[in-house]
C-alpha cells in the first residue's frame, strides 16, 4: 500500500501496522457506523485489499439514529465501499432492556452474533473487523469490547496504537467526510442507567437531537429524564439555545417531553456509565 502523505510519522507508523495486520484477510468484513474510527478503517481497508474484498456492515435498530444511517451510506459511497445492512434485535434481550452500565456489551453481542449468523458464511467473510482506537481500548466505560473478544473480532486500530487523534489525522488525509465528526454513541445512551430501554425513549432522543440538528446546533445529546429533556450542548452554542428557547422548547416538546433542561456542563462523554463503572474499578 502507499503511503499516505500529510501523515507525521507516528501516524504513519499505525496506518502501516493496519495494513500489515488486515494483509491477506480477504473478504473482510468491516463492523460499520459512520463515524470516524470505523469509517477511517473502512477505508484504510480498501486500500489495502481492494473494493471488492471489503464490506462495511451496518447494524440496524432503533438505537441507530435516522440521520446517522443516512450519513453512514454517504462516507461508504464516498469512500467506495459496498455496505451491508443487518437488522439487530438487542432489545429482545431482557438485559439489554435493563440499562444496566454493561448495556454495550449486550449490543455488541447482538450485532456480532448477527454478523456470525447471517453474513459470514453469506459473504465468505475469512475475518470481520470493528473500529475500537487506542483510546477507547483504555477506557472502562466500553463493554463491548468484551463481545468483540468473545467473537474474535480483530481491533486494528487500538492494536496499532492508534489514538483518536491519529484516526482523526489519517481521515483528514484521506479526505474523508466525516475527519471532523463528533462522535455520536447510539441512543440508549441518552437513557438513565436501569431505566429501561424503550423503542418510544429512543424515538424520543432521535426526534428531539433531529430537531435540535435542524436549528443548527452542530452536536448533542438529549439525556431522557422521563418529561425532562436534558440538553448538552457545545459550550459555545449554549447561549444560540437561549436565543431560540422558543424553537428549542418546541422541539424537544414535539419529541414527547415536557420541559427542556440545559446541562451548563456542555457534552460529556460517558456521563451516565463512567461514574457507575470507576466505582466498580475503584
Amino acid at each position: 500500500m502507499t503511503t499516505i502523505p500529510g501523515l507525521d510519522a507516528p501516524a504513519e507508523q499505525a496506518v502501516a501496522s493496519v495494513a500489515e495486520q488486515l494483509s491477506g484477510q480477504v473478504p473482510l468484513g468491516v463492523a460499520y457506523s459512520g463515524g470516524v474510527d470505523s469509517a477511517t478503517l473502512l477505508a484504510l481497508a480498501v486500500r489495502e485489499l481492494g473494493t471488492e474484498n471489503v464490506v462495511a456492515i451496518l447494524g440496524i435498530s432503533p438505537s441507530l439514529a435516522t440521520d446517522e444511517r443516512a450519513a453512514a451510506h454517504a462516507t461508504a459511497s464516498a469512500i467506495g465501499a459496498r455496505v451491508v445492512e443487518v437488522e439487530t434485535h438487542e432489545a429482545d434481550s431482557a438485559q439489554y432492556r435493563a440499562n444496566g452500565p454493561d448495556r454495550c456489551f449486550h449490543c455488541k453481542d447482538e450485532l456480532f452474533t448477527r454478523i456470525s449468523a447471517e453474513l459470514v458464511s453469506e459473504l465468505g467473510l475469512t475475518a470481520v473487523a470493528y473500529g475500537e482506537n487506542a483510546d477507547d481500548a483504555k477506557r472502562p466505560d466500553r463493554p463491548g469490547a468484551q463481545a468483540a473478544t468473545n467473537h474474535r473480532v480483530l481491533r486494528p486500530l487500538a492494536q496499532a496504537q492508534m489514538t483518536k487523534a491519529m484516526v482523526r489525522q489519517v481521515a483528514r488525509a484521506l479526505a474523508l467526510p466525516v475527519a471532523d465528526k463528533p462522535a455520536a454513541p447510539c441512543l440508549a445512551s441518552r437513557i438513565p442507567h436501569y431505566e429501561e430501554v424503550t423503542p418510544e425513549k429512543l424515538r424520543q432522543v432521535d426526534q428531539a437531537e433531529a430537531g435540535l440538528r435542524r436549528l443548527g446546533f452542530t452536536d448533542s445529546r438529549v439525556r431522557h429524564h422521563g418529561d425532562v429533556a436534558r440538553l448538552e450542548l457545545l459550550p459555545q452554542e449554549m447561549l444560540s439555545a437561549v436565543q431560540q428557547r422558543e424553537e428549542v422548547d418546541r422541539v424537544v416538546r414535539d419529541a414527547g417531553f415536557r420541559f427542556a433542561a440545559m446541562d451548563l456542563r456542555g457534552i460529556q462523554s460517558g456521563a451516565f456509565t463512567l461514574p457507575l463503572v470507576s466505582v466498580t474499578h475503584a
